[in-house]
């Protein structure tokens, strides 16, 4: 059983922390196989018997729906898009993720604070402030960080979605006249900000350009490593 660290000052009425289950995050921003990894490790885990629980944005009972009714209006000031984000991982994180870790499960968590810094610092947030928003954040066993080019996000994305979004493609930023331009933009200055979190927070990182099968070998070593210490 280990003893679980915040990265500030955590949910003040979380006295006990010492839990024997696991977080693992899956990071990487739109189009990086995320999704597609963490159900393929979830599967693979429960075959060899770990009970695993899933978590992610946009999936608290209290802000989930709130978020996706305010986000197609456009109209979002970004300093209560980020509340809104970091009040649903709260919610989550008090209800869903914190149980689940004392019961022993293994938390897949298909990505958490650092995709939401790396959209909020973009769009120019200080980050000792949102350092400070999102200290009620546990400290992760590992965070595995699917690193791919944004050309091949892109591709990956309209294969799956067909059409970019107004958010997914920074077009609250001006960064270009069209969505497809804009979103290659709004991918690279993504990557730069993800890169830099990866150092700070100590990301694994994997290249995540090769094929499903060669990325989930490397996802599930990790993560087989850390259960079998």
């Amino acid at each position: 059983m280990r003893t679980w660290r915040w990265y500030g000052k955590g949910l003040p009425y979380v006295k006990e922390t010492e839990w024997p289950g696991h977080l693992v995050v899956i990071e990487g921003a739109d189009g990086a196989g995320r999704s597609t990894q963490v159900s393929r490790l979830r599967t693979y885990l429960e075959r060899r018997g770990y009970a695993v629980d899933e978590t992610g944005l946009k999936r608290s009972s209290l802000l989930a729906k709130t978020i996706a009714r305010a986000k197609p209006g456009n109209l979002l000031g970004r300093t209560t898009l980020n509340l809104l984000y970091a009040t649903d991982l709260a919610d989550q994180m008090e209800n869903q993720i914190i149980p689940a870790l004392r019961a022993g499960l293994v938390v897949l968590a298909d990505r958490y604070v650092y995709t939401l810094m790396a959209r909020a610092l973009v769009r120019g947030a200080e980050q000792t402030w949102l350092e400070g928003l999102f200290g009620f954040a546990l400290v992760p066993d590992v965070v595995l960080y699917l690193k791919t080019e944004p050309g091949e996000r892109l591709r990956r994305h309209l294969a799956k979605n067909r059409t970019l979004d107004y958010w997914e493609s920074g077009a609250d930023l001006g960064l270009a006249a069209d969505r497809f331009t804009s979103f290659l933009r709004y991918q690279e200055l993504l990557q730069e900000w993800y890169d830099r979190l990866a150092q700070r927070y100590g990301f694994v990182s994997i290249d995540g350009s090769g094929s499903m099968e060669a990325v989930q070998e490397r996802v599930r070593s990790n993560v087989q490593a850390l259960l079998e210490e």
